[in-house]
């Protein structure tokens, strides 16, 4: 009786030994895991062209006539948007045989209530077709990205962001009737008293500034 008392609770140690070496990996990996992400830094804004194919790896699944009508550069409370790259992309699509055009937003994280972190497709939207002020493009086109428009942009308007520093910055990906190819409109302050640059997305000249 002794000996198998023994051998008992001999076996229930290992088993105890065993279960809390189990434990303890999880623990483990958690805090590499942290350790890791914290050592990569905080989440960095993208361009725009980045954010762009996260959102049409969406989208695409959707409807094989699938065509961007925009690209537009949003902000996250608390991330600062710089050098032509942000937070927040939002990126409408359309379909010509659906006669629907949806809007993707793309976030680098999550911010409450209503910003959530990677693609989030919105609800669908009637569409009837190109319009003067938003015509669709091919992607393929677009060899310059944001920050690269932004870069040219901010050479083209120097002067005038010496004398009026710290204006907020809008950054949109279109194609308009009035220039018949896609372009980045890069604009600080507003329509009335800013400056606005358009900048050729397929080689990155200057079409207009101010």
């Amino acid at each position: 009786m002794a000996n198998t008392w023994l051998k008992t609770v001999a076996l229930l140690a290992v088993v105890v030994l065993a279960s809390c070496s189990e434990s303890s990996k999880p623990v483990s990996e958690t805090k590499t895991d942290t350790e890791a992400k914290a050592a990569a830094g905080p989440p960095q804004p993208v361009s725009g062209k980045t954010a762009y194919w996260e959102m049409y790896t969406s989208a695409r699944n959707r409807a094989k006539d699938l065509v961007p009508l925009n690209l537009i550069a949003k902000e996250i409370p608390g991330i600062k948007n710089e050098d032509g790259k942000a937070a927040m992309w939002t990126a409408t699509f359309a379909s010509p045989s659906q006669q629907q055009a949806r809007v993707f937003t793309y976030a680098i994280v999550a911010h409450q209530p209503d910003i959530f972190k990677g693609v989030t497709i919105g609800s669908p939207l009637p569409w009837s077709g190109p319009a003067r002020t938003a015509m669709p493009f091919q992607m393929s086109e677009v060899t310059v990205d944001s920050d690269a428009a932004y870069k040219a942009a901010v050479a083209d308007a120097d002067a005038w962001l010496k004398k009026n520093p710290d204006k907020e910055l809008a950054l949109t990906l279109q194609d308009t009737a009035r220039f018949q190819l896609p372009y980045w409109y890069v604009m600080w302050g507003t329509a009335k008293s800013g400056y606005a640059v358009v900048v050729n997305a397929t080689d990155g000249s200057i079409i207009r500034g101010k």
